[in-house]
């Protein structure tokens, strides 16, 4: 059986730690804490692109979970268009490393347009035994 939650953040510095903790709620009550600091890393990652990349002026983002035996599925969606691309920062940077975290932690990940407009960045996470698929 697949469960799914979602949740609306306003678009502000705070609303990272809401959704990290958002998610670490979900995960708990469904059993699936396997991969919990992998999906909560992601989820920090990806919403902190969506404020800071992602949203339109006066829009937020929404974070969605998906779970069933196999894998968890983290989706954020978001007001623009522009797809993400990892970039590969200087070790003097500071900032540009999260597309790259996420593509270490996830199983797979990826971009998809959102109708009417904006996209949705995902990502996957097998739980023990589980595929991608």
């Amino acid at each position: 059986m697949t469960k799914t939650i979602q949740r609306f953040f306003e678009s502000r510095p705070e609303s990272v730690g809401e959704a990290r903790t958002f998610t670490t709620e979900a995960l708990t009550s469904w059993g699936l804490l396997d991969r919990g600091e992998d999906v909560r890393l992601c989820v920090s990652e990806l919403a902190t692109n969506a404020m800071l990349h992602g949203t339109a002026p006066g829009h937020g983002f929404l974070v969605r979970l998906d779970a069933d035996d196999e894998v968890v599925r983290l989706e954020v969606h978001d007001s623009r268009r522009l797809h993400p691309r990892p970039r590969r920062p200087c070790d003097t940077d500071t900032a540009g490393r999260g597309l790259l975290l996420v593509t270490a932690l996830a199983d797979g990940w990826g971009v998809k347009d959102r109708t009417p407009f904006g996209k949705i960045v995902w990502s996957c996470f097998k739980a023990p035994g589980g595929t991608t698929s």
